[in-house]
């Protein structure tokens, strides 16, 4: 922020809470997040989504941020006394842009896909927005960041231009029941198109009834490393969703490929996408039953097999099962490949950390008793940030390893 919009925007009237003695130091790192154990008063009735000042016990300016009723009390928004108003959502998308621009993916005509606010990675916790080709879909994981919807839709009208055409707010399901009757539902304009181009690949997506925002932006280059992979290679893709890696498995020369996802619906989009990019993909099969399911009826194996499960952990008291299901679904998947092939492995939960997924994995390997090699070390894009104060940003971790 320059120098000039920050005396501009100083002495806001915000109601302030104040911090116990000593917790103030998270807020000198810059990390966003005040824990209720935090705080010196009780928040239980000041109303969820408030905007509220942050001092110290002396009554020093710490930030500002909204109040969310749970273990974190107050997310941050800003370190500079500001006001958050239409000014504020402007520059802020204005700065997200400007390092989608740096990352070469804004009007880019191979990519026309890509995650254009990514929460605390780009300094708003709660707020996602993903730009599918022209609609942008926003995804509000608090009440406070709901509240500000009309001010971000409009923000994001003046910041893109005529390169927007529509706007989706998908949040129901993300807001967990805080906010009543809040609902999924376009709020400007209208879709030209669901469909969507990654390095070149096409791709149909469901915006309205698909999980997240429609797609998975975070894979994008996961998934072209496989496709370097590929050719020549059978290729088994479990919890395949839409079939990002077996699209790009099969666009790059996989001589057979099997798409493995619970969901029928999500097969039903994968095999339309195949279609779409490959239409004499014969040696493709989409299987829609349970990926543990799939290893206990299946004896193929595969010289290469995806695992990219969904977040098998949501919070820390969940962590222990989760850890226990990675590794078994690791075991079950070093079965399947073939001498000389690899395992893509992933885990998206985020309170599963990389030293915690990578010994469950090495876990894993010695009970399977063959020599295994990583060969890659993989975690979410670029345009998915993480904010160098809030490491809990790093939530997708990946290997790929090498099975002798």
């Amino acid at each position: 922020m320059s120098s000039k919009r920050r005396n501009l925007r100083k002495m806001n009237n915000y109601p302030s809470l104040r911090l116990k003695p000593g917790k103030e130091k998270s807020l000198q790192r810059l990390h966003p997040w005040v824990f209720s154990g935090a705080l010196a008063q009780d928040i239980k009735h000041t109303p969820e989504g408030e905007i509220v000042n942050i001092m110290d016990i002396n009554g020093a300016y710490m930030a500002t941020g909204y109040v969310q009723h749970g273990s974190i009390a107050v997310r941050a928004l800003s370190f500079q006394q500001e006001t958050i108003d239409s000014s504020f959502w402007i520059h802020t998308i204005e700065k997200s842009l400007m390092l989608r621009k740096t990352l070469g993916l804004f009007n880019n005509p191979n990519t026309n896909c890509y995650r254009l606010m990514h929460g605390e990675g780009d300094g708003i916790p709660g707020l996602i927005i993903d730009y599918y080709n022209g609609t942008a879909v926003i995804q509000c994981h608090t009440s406070g960041i709901y509240k500000q919807l009309p001010l971000i839709a409009e923000a994001l009208q003046k910041v893109l231009g005529d390169s927007l055409k529509a706007i989706y707010n998908k949040s129901s399901e993300t807001l967990h029941g805080t906010v009543e009757n809040a609902v999924n539902s376009l709020i400007f304009g209208q879709p030209e198109s669901n469909i969507v181009k990654e390095n070149g690949v096409l791709f149909k997506v469901d915006w309205e009834t698909g999980q997240k925002t429609g797609f998975f932006l975070d894979q994008r280059d996961n998934r072209q490393l496989l496709g370097q992979y590929a050719q020549g290679k059978s290729v088994l893709n479990t919890f395949a969703y839409t079939g990002g890696f077996s699209v790009y498995a099969m666009m790059n020369g996989a001589t057979q490929v099997d798409s493995v996802d619970v969901s029928k619906n999500a097969i039903q989009l994968l095999e339309e996408n195949m279609v779409m990019n490959k239409p004499d993909a014969g040696n493709h099969k989409g299987v829609a039953t349970d990926t543990f399911s799939f290893f206990k009826d299946n004896d193929s194996l595969y010289d290469i097999v995806i695992l990219d499960p969904p977040a098998f952990a949501k919070s820390v008291n969940a962590r222990h099962n989760a850890l226990m299901a990675y590794k078994r679904l690791a075991m079950e998947g070093l079965k399947k490949v073939n001498p000389g092939g690899l395992l893509f492995t992933f885990s998206c939960s985020q309170v599963v950390d990389s030293e915690m997924f990578n010994r469950t994995i090495f876990s894993a390997a010695i009970e399977n008793g063959r020599n295994i090699k990583i060969i890659h070390r993989l975690t979410q894009g670029p345009d998915h940030p993480v904010n160098i104060f809030h490491p809990e940003g790093e939530y997708l971790k990946g290997l790929v390893l090498a099975v002798e």
